[in-house]
C-alpha cells in the first residue's frame, strides 16, 4: 500500500522551530516532486512549499518565505519541512502529497498530487 506519513508537529510557542518529516512507505519518492499544505480550521488549504523530485527546485508561499526550508533525504524515503520562526497564523494542520509530474509551475495546485498523508497538527500559541 502507498503511503505518505507525516511526523513532527505539535504544539509551539511563537517563535520557536519544528522540523515536519513527510516519509513514504511501500514506494520510494525518489522521482517523485512534493508539496506541503496546510489548512486550519474554517480556511482554505493553502500551498506552503514545494521540492522537485531531485532537490534542485524548491518555492515557497510568500507567507512562509525566509522562516520556512524544505529539503530531502532520498536515501532515507524522507522530505523535511523546517519551521523557524512560528508565527499564531502558521496553526493548522499540514500535509505533504507527491506527484509524478513536473510540478515547478503549478506545484500549487493541490488537485494535481497523486498521493497525500494525514496530516500532522501544528499549534502555535503561547
Amino acid at each position: 500500500q502507498l503511503q505518505l506519513v507525516e511526523s513532527g508537529g505539535g504544539l509551539v510557542q511563537p517563535g520557536g522551530s519544528l522540523r515536519l518529516s513527510c516519509a513514504a512507505s511501500g514506494f520510494t519518492l525518489d522521482g517523485y516532486a512534493i508539496g506541503w499544505f496546510r489548512q486550519a480550521p474554517g480556511k482554505e488549504r493553502e500551498a506552503v512549499s514545494y521540492i522537485s523530485s531531485s532537490g534542485g527546485s524548491t518555492d515557497y508561499a510568500d507567507s512562509v518565505k525566509g522562516r520556512f526550508t524544505i529539503s530531502r533525504d532520498n536515501a532515507k524515503n524522507t522530505v523535511y519541512l523546517q519551521m523557524n520562526k512560528l508565527k499564531p497564523e502558521d496553526t493548522a494542520v499540514y500535509y505533504c502529497a507527491a506527484a509524478t509530474n513536473n510540478m515547478r509551475y503549478v506545484w500549487v495546485r493541490w488537485d494535481l498530487y497523486d498521493y497525500w498523508g494525514q496530516g500532522t497538527q501544528v499549534t502555535v500559541s503561547s
